[in-house]
């Protein structure tokens, strides 16, 4: 069961997905109960996400919902398994809003992931120096020792980057690459951080250019996730100041990939891009060399 019996990311996607299926087969919440040996109730608080289910009930699930790929079975037992495993997270978790525990979540199950950031560099491509400025500059006061810890978690969470374990496609607009200008302590190191990221065979960097103002204006920040071979959307998380809010009704997330489409047609090429960061990186070295 999720704990305190309240829905969790996990908890919520196996139910929505276990929901999916039974009504692609006609099937009512009865005769899913009686082929795991539970009750109605049991039943619609899995698919609500309130209560876990195992990966045999899983499998007996979708053996009566006749779902037969073998790749979609192996992904839903999977995620009923990890319903019941402990991230690394939970060892931060007295730093840690819920809500942004639950984005480490999604981002630690996915497959791919989209980011659109019109003000700053993406977390996952984060150095330590900027991620201590971006949090110390932030709206609420944070006390020094609490940083320290959350700058530890934007580095733990980008290791599924440097191991390759997902795609990572990430568009930024120019004015918060060209900001690092006025930073040069940070920025140089920031500018090179995002060279590098964007030679990975599995990280994709792109600036959306200054002038599209109309494109970037269309949303505020967004992470897209999609947890199985193909590269659909099946949750995203919004940023605001005050909370990261987790979207996954399918008719919002249509609006947020048509919106990512959107933005990724009207950024400059991955190869242009490292351009245009590389020609910030030399304009920055030069007057920080002339100021030495």
């Amino acid at each position: 069961m999720p704990a305190g019996g309240k829905p969790t990311v996990r908890s919520r996607r196996l139910g929505s997905a276990l929901k999916r299926h039974r009504e692609a087969a006609g099937i009512d919440q009865s005769v899913a109960a009686q082929a795991i040996l539970r009750s109605i109730t049991k039943v619609s608080r899995i698919e609500s996400g309130q209560a876990s289910a195992s990966a045999l009930e899983v499998r007996t699930l979708l053996d009566c919902y006749g779902v037969q790929d073998e790749g979609e079975r192996g992904r839903l037992e999977d995620l009923a398994r990890a319903s019941h495993q402990r991230g690394w997270w939970l060892d931060y978790q007295e730093t840690l809003r819920p809500d942004y525990a639950d984005h480490i979540t999604l981002e630690s199950d996915a497959t791919y992931i989209r980011s659109w950031e019109p003000s700053l560099i993406p977390g996952l491509l984060q150095t330590p120096e900027y991620a201590e400025s971006v949090i110390s500059s932030g709206p609420s006061f944070i006390a020094p020792e609490r940083i320290t810890e959350l700058v530890k978690v934007r580095q733990e969470r980008q290791r599924r980057i440097e191991e390759g374990g997902v795609h990572f496609t990430a568009i930024v607009w120019e004015p918060a690459v060209t900001a690092l200008r006025h930073d040069p302590a940070v920025g140089v190191g920031q500018l090179r951080r995002l060279i590098e990221a964007g030679q990975r065979q599995n990280v994709t960097v792109q600036i959306l250019p200054a002038a599209a103002s109309k494109a970037a204006g269309m949303s505020g920040a967004f992470v897209g996730f999609s947890f199985g071979v193909e590269p659909n959307v099946e949750a995203v998380t919004v940023y605001t100041a005050a909370h990261t809010t987790v979207v996954e009704a399918p008719e919002d997330l249509a609006a947020y990939v048509n919106a990512f489409d959107l933005l990724r047609s009207a950024a400059i090429s991955p190869e242009e891009s490292a351009e245009c960061i590389r020609r910030i990186l030399d304009e920055l070295s030069d007057r920080t060399e002339e100021a030495t």
